[in-house]
């Protein structure tokens, strides 16, 4: 009965292990060559606006116009007043 429970709960937890993979931010490509984005919800893609970035492994402008280089979207610019323009 025990090794029952215990198969159960490994399970679960197994279960629920994967599933908090799933949800987190997939990485972004490392250069942005492909000149094209991925839809993001916040600020617009450069390329299609006819701009360029600073180098090929620059991920986004920011408001205040720094450059970002994060390789993940979620929190880009997040000190930064948020992001302006996206290149990945």
């Amino acid at each position: 009965m025990k090794a029952r429970i215990a198969a159960g709960v490994a399970g679960i937890l197994l279960a629920l292990g994967s599933a908090g993979a799933a949800s987190a931010s997939a990485a972004l490509p490392y250069y942005n060559t492909a000149h094209r984005c991925v839809h993001h919800t916040t600020a617009y893609c450069g390329w299609t606006h006819h701009k360029k970035p600073i180098n090929k492994t620059e991920t986004a402008k920011c408001r205040d116009n720094t450059h970002s280089y994060s390789r993940h979207s979620s929190g880009t610019c997040s000190h930064h007043r948020g992001v302006a323009i996206w290149w990945k």
